[in-house]
């Protein structure tokens, strides 16, 4: 979104000015090549005012040549020119690093950096989202990184959309820096809110989309009743598995519109068989013979409850059966081994990965599921005069929360993951939604 003429930069200062101020420019950067300054002299020539450069075409802007290049990089970093959103989204800024240094926007760069790298995030990355996000940000705005908001970004994501559209080339990459830089702008309280995921799911109907269409209205209404009673990652997985149901169905036979139609040897027979010999899209491995159990149940189990629930259109007699179900393997629960838990916590104490070695001893001490332990809160350790400390846990996965005693190792294992963990403001809970500081944070 290019800015409107009003709020376009103003050069009060003279031609031979600004030409002496690039020069110095190029010389503090260690560079001096007289074609630079020979291009910059022809294009203030035709540009007196520089933003007037940006009113042209997008075309015309990306035709200039490599030797200007330099010069546009100054007056865009020094605010004197706005090039456009669709400008830099088109154009690798390569020297964009060195260009900042001694300029305008360099303070808020540096504030930028600093703040996400306290937030765990590493230098190659902070870096790259800073000249990728926060620096377009900056020169097209013109305003300092205080004053960035959130309709600024969102320009920026129109603009690699508009992109896409034109060109074919994707903007994945644009689309995690621009996440990746509200989530530090939120914790440098310069925005009200942390990003939404900016992978959103996809609707029941989508993810049955592949069934044949006369099935899909039955496959959607039970996964919407299905979310009265269970978890919405319950409700996800049912919808994964009946998905792959309704895939086999619309290979088989496209034509069969009712549950009623389903005949077993048609239909059931034919898919058990292919769970048998299903692999995993990811790795092209087979699947485990849990994961067949858990595709044939969810079949099985709509089946039976939408007969249950005394649908219309059910199936005349029952297709499936436990019998039908791969059997299990049971192993034997194994321990660890004094010495092997020995060697293991010898390995995480002296790990240089601090958060994740010490966030492994605490679920050893405790106990913990892995849900568990990333529910964990800044205030989890309770002090019960006379009776030592303890470590409140959530409600998890099984609806229970309770109180673990903590010995004195284990209360010192707690305070080094407090002055580990990233800072930043609280995030809002992944299922209540109220705000709350995690024990856990590592951006």
């Amino acid at each position: 979104m290019r800015p409107a003429t009003a709020n376009a930069p103003r050069v009060s200062r003279p031609a031979g000015d600004l030409l002496a101020a690039y020069e110095a420019h190029l010389g503090r950067s260690g560079r001096g090549n007289s074609a630079y300054t020979t291009a910059a002299r022809s294009f203030m020539k035709r540009w007196p005012s520089p933003q007037g450069w940006a009113a042209q075409p997008l075309a015309a802007r990306l035709r200039a040549g490599t030797q200007v290049h330099p010069f546009l990089m100054f007056l865009m970093v020094h605010g004197l020119l706005r090039p456009g959103w669709d400008y830099l989204v088109a154009r690798k800024l390569s020297s964009f690093w060195r260009e900042v240094a001694g300029s305008p926007i360099e303070a808020g760069m540096n504030r930028f950096v600093e703040q996400a790298e306290a937030l765990g995030y590493s230098r190659r990355q902070t870096s790259g989202v800073a000249s990728q996000v926060i620096g377009r940000a900056l020169i097209q705005t013109g305003r300092p990184l205080e004053a960035l908001t959130v309709a600024d970004l969102d320009d920026l994501a129109e603009a690699c959309a508009a992109r896409q559209t034109a060109t074919g080339q994707g903007w994945r990459h644009y689309r995690g820096a621009i996440h990746t830089a509200r989530h530090v702008l939120f914790h440098l309280e310069i925005t009200d809110s942390p990003p939404a995921a900016w992978l959103t799911p996809k609707s029941l109907d989508d993810r049955v989309a592949d069934a044949p269409v006369e099935l899909r209205p039955a496959f959607v209404a039970y996964l919407q009743r299905k979310q009265g009673t269970c978890r919405p990652k319950t409700v996800s997985s049912l919808a994964t598995r009946l998905a792959h149901f309704g895939r086999f169905l619309a290979e088989v036979d496209p034509d069969l519109e009712t549950l009623a139609g389903l005949d077993r040897q048609v239909h059931i027979e034919p898919y058990l068989n292919a769970v048998a010999q299903a692999v995993n899209a990811s790795t092209g491995a087979p699947i485990s013979v849990a994961d067949q159990a858990r595709r044939i149940l969810a079949v099985a189990n709509f089946l039976t409850e939408v007969t249950e629930w005394g649908w219309h259109d059910v199936p005349a007699r029952r297709l499936i059966f436990s019998s039908d179900l791969p059997r299990l393997p049971r192993p034997v629960p194994r321990y660890l081994p004094l010495d092997a838990d020995r060697r293991l916590s010898d390995a995480l104490e002296a790990s240089e990965y601090r958060l994740a070695a010490d966030a492994l001893l605490l679920a050893r001490a405790c106990g913990l599921r892995i849900g568990e332990l990333l529910d964990l809160e800044l205030d989890c350790v309770h002090e019960i005069p006379g009776n030592g400390a303890w470590l409140k846990v959530p409600l998890g996965k099984l609806d229970t929360e309770r109180m673990v005693p903590l010995d004195d190792e284990t209360v010192a294992l707690v305070d080094r993951i407090v002055a580990t963990r990233a800072p930043g403001q609280p995030l809002p809970h992944p299922r209540s939604g109220r705000s709350c500081q995690f024990l856990f944070t590592h951006h």
